[in-house]
């Protein structure tokens, strides 16, 4: 056997150190060491391969020899008499958190060498094999530690909620001599009679109440007054101080946080750590108590239901990467439409066989593998019957785990790149980006959502009025609260609920009352007149109000609806709208039709002679840019509310952030168009001495107003954009469009407080019944919960 093998040693090679060993998913399937056939990785790339794929890699280029790993994953018998634990922690998958798979898992691994074309194996270990094999054999091994499997496996699909980093002002925190001594007990807010959720400011000493939840419970936010009156950091609850440690928030990092000289800022008010007990529920406890309400958590993974799960192709599901859930929703419900099938999954053989050389780094490629492991079947299959229940049983892993696609999707991407929850609106038209970016001159999948926006801009004192149209993937609708129709009976659950918490009892869950809103009324709402104040009227040469209406100038075949269900509070604590939306199967979507320039209607001239100078406020707009919203989308909210404050502007961006246009540059109406731009000669040159075209040097010159530093940034983070810049340049985008009648197909729902936590799960109308896909388990709907969604698709009749 090492006379066979020593044949391609000029073709094996070790892996250097941090070189990528591909020894966990197969490059064009799904395929995993805990597959049937196992896995095949290369012994000169390290790329790994199913067999079904493995020849192709050999074919394309003569690498013969593979290392073969194939594990057996057994089921352990279970412990009849082990209770299943409450949730103590906010994380999924890790110990005392919330359960993905109770069962527990053995493994065994057979490893060889696979010798194509005559698939010659050599069974391991062999000391008789060449020293260079043998190196090769340990570097791929020693990529990960085979000791570490069972933590890998037990790691895979978690999340931990309960990490918080020391806070900045732990070492230097002032605490004033005022003489105050907190006593053991007997607590109540300085400013109301709440006795409980009390903080006490470690400043001062202050004991006040902490903040009011999105469900209504918590306290009067008292505590957040007394810190932007005093700007006095840190508090810690009351009634979670332990020995060993306690609740600590910053309001100054916004965050929940360690302070290691906890014990000497309570002893300074005269607590002793040492000698405290816990007597209130700790921040972690009351957000896992609101995340395990009935309605959502319960209502929309249908949990009381005994669901059928279902197997085959179609219904594959998708293992949970560590808060990739948002990505598995969306995944399930683009690749359920013939377009993304037309597009990737049909075609997958072709671009498995043109894939470049690392086929992990193609975003088509990997989107091509995705579509067809959803697709194939081969993931999803029933679990065998078992005659011994004590006997241990051999596991066949169902479900895919894209993690190559994951980790292109959020490659140089702040948020997308880590495991943290994502707001499922964002990861979609980021994904789309991605798309488009990948599809020039290709079809394009999301062609099938893009619709045409008509926006028209009526001056309240000339009357002439202005229409523009703009490209859009999503409907966002708005929620109109006062639209309501169980005003009344939801006013009664809010006294019963207030009339029993003041009693120390709680509500019944069960008893949950919504505002239950029509879709109509958003609709309605959408349509209606907004007023634009500070427009600048090209026929009066100064600033007026405007009145605006949006209407669609085109109806895709697929129509995505957001419901806006994330708002800021008073406070400026994030919070979800806890509501019931009572969404039609059809809807018929005639009154959003635009119509434009109307026969009476006279244009806004294009003429911006007197236009004023924008100015914005540095201070401000650093201040804004900090928080983490788009420089572009601050500058706006600074314009429109004169710059008359950090406040103002916030409630501008919070009203705003979901435009579409929120990150686009901001131009005032009546502004210098493109058309009229004179590039820079200086700055041309200097673009054009970095190797890029004339074309290509002016529009990104244009983009940045003849800024060159700016402009050289902007080639660099557009490369894909300036490849054909005529040809981009000249072509007009396309809208299909058609009837304004739809049918709901499919919805993604929210369970948590916000799009920072919580989990996603989607419904999807196959075959004339609806099925839930959560991550891995897909299975027959008894009850969608259409009512509580966040995005809905519509297909056009």
């Amino acid at each position: 056997m090492a006379a066979t093998v020593s044949a391609f040693l000029s073709k094996i090679r070790v892996p250097s150190s941090g070189e990528k060993v591909y020894k966990d998913e197969c490059m064009f399937s799904f395929d995993t060491p805990e597959s049937p056939d196992g896995l095949y990785v290369c012994m000169n790339t390290f790329f790994g391969f199913g067999k079904k794929q493995v020849e192709r890699h050999y074919k394309k280029t003569q690498n013969a020899v593979f290392f073969h790993i194939q594990r057996v994953k057994k089921e352990v018998p279970s412990d009849p008499a082990e209770k299943k634990s409450k949730p103590t922690k906010l994380a999924i998958g890790v110990e005392g958190g919330f359960d993905t798979d109770e069962k527990k898992y053995e493994y065994e691994e057979n490893i060889s060498i696979v010798i194509l074309p005559e698939w010659t194996v050599i069974p391991l270990p062999d000391h008789t094999l060449p020293l260079q094999v043998q190196l090769s054999i340990a570097g791929i091994q020693s990529s990960q530690s085979a000791s570490k499997l069972s933590d890998a496996a037990a790691l895979a699909g978690t999340w931990d909620g309960e990490k918080r980093q020391v806070s900045k002002h732990a070492e230097v925190l002032q605490q004033l001599d005022n003489g105050r001594k907190i006593p053991p007990n007997g607590w109540k807010c300085a400013r109301c009679d709440l006795t409980q959720n009390l903080w006490v400011n470690l400043t001062d000493g202050t004991i006040l109440c902490g903040r009011r939840f999105f469900d209504g419970s918590g306290g009067n936010n008292h505590a957040v007054d007394h810190y932007n009156e005093t700007h006095y950091p840190l508090a810690v609850k009351l009634g979670t101080i332990t020995p060993s440690g306690a609740d600590v928030y910053s309001y100054d990092e916004d965050d929940m946080v360690e302070d290691p000289q906890l014990p000497r800022h309570l002893a300074h008010f005269g607590i002793n750590i040492a000698s405290m007990e816990k007597t209130d529920k700790t921040m972690l406890e009351l957000e896992i108590d609101l995340n395990q309400k009935i309605g959502e958590w319960d209502v929309i993974q249908e949990s009381g239901s005994q669901l059928t799960p279902l197997y085959g192709p179609g219904y594959t599901g998708m293992v949970n990467l560590g808060n990739s859930c948002y990505m598995n929703s969306v995944m399930q419900v683009l690749f359920t439409l013939p377009d993304f099938k037309k597009r990737y999954t049909d075609p997958a053989e072709n671009f498995f066989d043109n894939a470049p050389a690392d086929p992990s780094s193609d975003f088509n490629t990997q989107m091509a593998k995705l579509g067809h492991g959803l697709q194939c079947g081969d993931y999803s299959h029933s679990p065998p019957e078992q005659s011994n229940d004590d006997e241990t049983k051999h596991v066949v892993p169902n479900g895919l785990r894209p993690h190559m696609l994951k980790t292109l999707i959020g490659h140089g991407h702040p948020e997308f790149s880590t495991k943290k929850q994502q707001d499922v609106q964002e990861f979609i038209l980021h994904l789309f980006s991605l798309i488009q970016r990948n599809s020039r001159g290709s079809v394009n999948a999301t062609d099938c959502f893009k619709f045409q926006v008509e926006e028209r801009l009526e001056c309240q004192v000339s009357k002439k009025v202005k229409y523009s149209k703009r490209e859009d993937f999503m409907l966002a609708l708005p929620i109109p609260m006062e639209a309501a129709v169980n005003k009344d009976e939801f006013a009664a659950y809010e006294a019963k609920k207030k009339l029993l918490e003041e009693q120390g009892l709680k509500v019944d869950p069960k008893d949950l009352i919504r505002p239950r809103i029509p879709l109509l009324e958003c609709l309605k709402t959408f349509t209606s007149m907004e007023e634009v104040s500070d427009f600048y009227s090209t026929a009066i040469q100064t600033k007026t109000t405007a009145l605006k209406t949006t209407r669609l100038a085109t109806f895709p075949d697929y129509l995505l609806i957001q419901l806006k269900k994330f708002t800021i509070g008073a406070d400026w604590v994030p919070k979800k709208l806890d509501i019931s939306v009572d969404v039609p199967d059809q809807l018929d979507l005639s009154m959003l039709r635009g119509q434009g320039l109307q026969p009476g209607e006279d244009e806004l001239p294009d003429d911006a002679t007197g236009q004023p100078e924008i100015t914005i406020d540095e201070g401000l707009l650093s201040q804004l840019v900090e928080m983490g919203f788009a420089p572009e989308g601050c500058k706006k909210a600074l314009y429109h509310t004169k710059n008359s404050g950090i406040e103002a502007a916030m409630n501008w961006v919070m009203e705003h952030m979901e435009d579409p246009d929120f990150s686009d540059p901001l131009v005032l109406p009546g502004a210098r168009k493109h058309d009229d731009f004179c590039v820079s000669e200086e700055g041309l040159s200097m673009i054009m001495s970095m190797g890029f075209t004339a074309e290509q040097a002016v529009k990104a010159l244009k983009a940045t107003d003849n800024n060159v530093e700016r402009a050289a940034d902007w080639i660099f983070s557009h490369v894909d954009e300036l490849m054909d810049t005529d040809a981009t340049e000249q072509a007009q985008p396309e809208f299909r469009d058609g009837s304004e009648k739809y049918k709901l197909i499919a919805f993604i729902s929210h369970m948590g407080t916000s799009t920072m936590v919580g989990h996603y799960v989607c419904h999807i109308l196959k075959e004339g019944r609806w099925v839930i896909y959560n991550d891995e388990k897909v299975a027959l709907s008894e009850h969608p919960p259409k009512d509580l969604a966040y995005l809905y698709v519509y297909q056009r009749l």
